[in-house]
């Protein structure tokens, strides 16, 4: 596959980052996990893919998620939303809000349901995303900005939803190697020409026994590579201390554990997006790419569970949004436009996509977990996959 070049700017600013990761790995001694390398790629201060100036979202961008799609996708949202507020408190916290699409959007749809919360905080780390972020809110939902506060750090108590939209694929990972019998961590090393390059070494420590459990309770062919998280489940059962009612809804791609560590997942996950092409090598293009994985959601809840969080849905997006009325969202704007209007011919295709399972559908989840919610929740009245985490 051949990538789009990037311009002088962007390579000058990736080979800043390149010098400033090289600079870690000599200071581990010449080998970097690359939990750590991933790490530093997306986060470095005023240099990783997500704390820098370039625009990452929507068509411009490298990627699109479901909230740049359509407006219909915060729309069905928004009843699930409101559902748990009534349940718990009248406050949301979005993690990692992107452009700050699904912020206005969700604002205004729950606005129009006569639920608006008393305040939508924002965790975002990126000085730049929350700058564009703001300026969205301004531009999209003015008369709602004053109810956006944005977040340092998790808090220490929280009521509400908690919300978390494509979040956890861009949390650090390590990768794995199960090789006749031993277990192997690949990090990067420099080269004899200063380039990026994979080198593996023994695991030790959590990562070593959280690897001996997958090889025990899946039947892993030799040589399987793949990724662990340990990251994502720790940010989960971080909320176990902090939510004291409410729910932490999370939606992103991936699988239950048996299904993420299949034989025929033989190369793992790990996927890089730049310009809408898509493609699996994490080493290059330093800083000017998003990097991810799939996540484990069995991960999820193990380390949720005994932290004080309850399971209460697990499901594929499309059924989750089937069941709050993305649907009747789209009909009414049937009933509003014209059937080759445009407008409604764009929000037919961007239903079609968050739904479709070879789309979006099937591949995104959606799960829920809490802590003193009792009515079930609307988004898993149907089809609900908990059995199968």
């Amino acid at each position: 596959m051949t990538l789009p070049p990037p311009d002088a700017e962007a390579l000058a600013h990736s080979q800043r980052l390149h010098k400033e990761i090289s600079r870690r790995i000599a200071a581990a001694g010449g080998w970097l996990s690359f939990a750590d390398f991933m790490a530093a790629a997306l986060y470095a201060p005023g240099l990783g893919y997500y704390t820098a100036w370039m625009r990452k979202f929507g068509a411009g961008g490298d990627f699109i998620t479901a909230p740049e799609l359509t407006p219909l996708f915060a729309r069905s949202l928004a009843r699930q939303a409101a559902q748990i507020m009534s349940a718990s408190a009248p406050r949301i916290l979005e993690a990692g809000a992107g452009s700050g699409r699904l912020a206005a959007d969700l604002l205004l749809a729950l606005e129009a349901e006569d639920a608006l919360p008393e305040s939508y905080s924002i965790l975002e780390i990126s000085t730049d995303l929350r700058q564009r972020q703001r300026a969205w809110l301004a531009r999209q939902a003015p008369h709602l900005l004053d109810r956006v506060v944005w977040l340092d750090d998790l808090p220490a108590r929280f009521s509400g939803l908690a919300l978390g939209n494509e979040v956890l694929d861009a949390m650090p990972v390590h990768c794995v190697t199960w090789r006749h019998g031993a277990i192997l961590e690949r990090g990067v090393i420099l080269d004899a020409d200063g380039q990026f390059q994979w080198q593996p070494r023994p695991a030790v420590g959590r990562l070593l026994q959280a690897a001996e459990a997958i090889a025990g309770a899946c039947p892993l062919p030799p040589d399987f590579e793949s990724e662990i998280a340990l990251a994502a489940p720790a940010w989960a059962a971080a909320w176990g201390e902090r939510l004291t009612r409410g729910c932490l809804l999370l939606i992103d791609y991936g699988f239950p554990r048996h299904e993420f560590y299949h034989p025929d997942r033989q190369s793992g996950t790990l996927m890089c997006h730049y310009r809408h092409y898509a493609h699996s090598d994490p080493l290059m293009l330093t800083g000017l790419q998003d990097i991810t994985a799939h996540v484990d959601f069995t991960a999820l809840i193990e380390a949720a569970y005994p932290a004080g969080l309850e399971l209460l849905g697990y499901t594929h997006q499309a059924q989750f949004l089937l069941n709050c009325g993305v649907l009747d969202d789209l009909a009414m704007m049937a009933d509003q436009y014209e059937p080759a209007s445009p407008l409604y011919i764009k929000a037919t295709a961007a239903v079609q996509k968050l739904i479709a399972p070879q789309e979006m559908g099937e591949l995104f989840k959606v799960m829920a977990m809490g802590k003193n919610i009792d009515a079930p929740l609307i988004g898993f009245a149907r089809g609900d996959k908990s059995h199968t985490l």
